[in-house]
This record gives structure tokens, C-alpha cells and sequence, in this order.
């Protein structure tokens, strides 16, 4: 009973206060669309994370500015990213994607947004517990911790491959399915083409008897 007391104690002082956004964004040809995060406590962990879901290249250019319109990050045609960084300064960070490079092709994307404030407080000593114990407990749930954000990783991973496969196997179909019409039509021409012909030189066979 101890030992369940002291494991609840422990989940609650590790839960940190996390708030976020998931979102799928459809990002028109020559758009750029921005996207903002509020950090209410300096030195608090941001995670910003995207995948180009369908469209052109899969690819997208990025950008993540402070409040002080300091550039955190940046790239360049870049088809995802998982990025974790410290945010230094208390205020409004903005989230942008260009898609000014396409000209017609829209871009899918998938992407989210999470503020985490890790205030971890002391653990409480319990009566007839060791501090061996706590820190196998502790070990155990940080352990925990690491495996289901592994297990989160690679589900988007495999959304990512998923809908980008998925995207190829429709583009491939209409490729076909447009390659089969102009070889019907172009079918269909060469046989009127030919009877034209034969017409053409039975005619003038006909006026040359004649």
C-alpha cells in the first residue's frame, strides 16, 4: 500500500504542465501562413513538430521567431522536422510555413505545437521508505517517460510514410488513367488515319481505270 501511495506521489510531482496544439494545416500555392504560441514562464521547453503530408516535393520552408524577432529556427525545403528547444524569453512565438516556392502545388501539413513547464518538486519522504526505493521508482518512471515519447515518434513517423505512400499510389493511378485515355484516343485516330488512307488509294485507283 505504501509502495502505491509513494508511486502516486511520484506521477504527480513528475507530471509537468504541458499545453499544446495538433493541427493539419492545408497551405495554398505561394502562401505563407504563420502561427502563434504564447510562454507565459521564461526557461520553458517548447517542442515544435511538422510533416508534409501530401503535395509537390513534400517539402516546405519553416521558420520559428521569438518575441524579440530573433529567428530560433529556420530550413529550407524540408519535408519534417522535430525540434525541442528552451524558450529564453517570456512572450509570443510565431510559427510560420512558406509555400511561396510552388507555383501550383499545395502542401498538407501536419504539425504541433507544445509549451512544457517542468517545475519538478522534491519528493516527500515517506516513513519506512529508502531513498533506494525512490530512486528506482524514479528510474522507472523516467523510463516510462522515454518510451512513450519513443512510441509517439514513431507513430507520426509512420502516419508521415503512410499518407506520403498513399499520395504516390494515387499520383501513379491518374498517371494510368491519363496515360490509357490519350493511348485510346491516340488508337482511335490511327484507325480513322488508316481507313482515310485506304479510301484515299482505292479512289485513285478507281479514277486511273477510268
Amino acid at each position: 500500500m505504501r509502495t502505491i501511495l509513494l508511486l502516486s506521489s511520484l506521477l504527480a510531482l513528475f507530471t509537468s504542465t504541458v499545453y499544446g496544439t495538433a493541427l493539419t494545416y492545408k497551405l495554398g500555392a505561394n502562401e505563407k501562413s504563420c502561427f502563434f504560441s504564447y510562454v507565459e514562464q521564461k526557461g520553458a521547453k517548447v517542442a515544435f513538430y511538422f510533416a508534409v503530408q501530401s503535395g509537390g516535393s513534400f517539402d516546405v520552408d519553416y521558420s520559428v521567431v521569438g518575441p524579440n524577432e530573433k529567428v530560433i529556427l529556420d530550413g529550407t525545403k524540408e519535408r519534417q522536422g522535430d525540434f525541442v528547444f528552451t524558450a529564453n524569453d517570456v512572450g509570443e512565438y510565431r510559427f510560420c510555413f512558406n509555400n511561396e516556392m510552388s507555383t501550383f502545388a499545395e502542401k498538407m501539413v501536419d504539425f504541433e505545437i507544445a509549451v512544457e513547464n517542468e517545475a519538478r518538486a522534491q519528493l516527500p519522504s515517506k516513513q519506512g521508505t529508502s531513498p533506494e526505493q525512490t530512486s528506482v521508482l524514479e528510474e522507472s518512471i523516467l523510463k516510462l517517460s522515454a518510451q512513450l515519447s519513443t512510441i509517439n515518434r514513431n507513430q507520426k513517423y509512420f502516419r508521415t510514410r503512410e499518407n506520403r505512400n498513399f499520395s504516390t499510389v494515387r499520383s501513379t493511378e491518374r498517371r494510368i488513367f491519363n496515360f490509357s485515355i490519350i493511348e485510346g484516343v491516340m488508337m482511335v485516330t490511327m484507325a480513322g488515319l488508316q481507313v482515310f488512307v485506304v479510301r484515299f488509294f482505292f479512289q485513285g485507283a478507281r479514277k486511273g481505270y477510268v
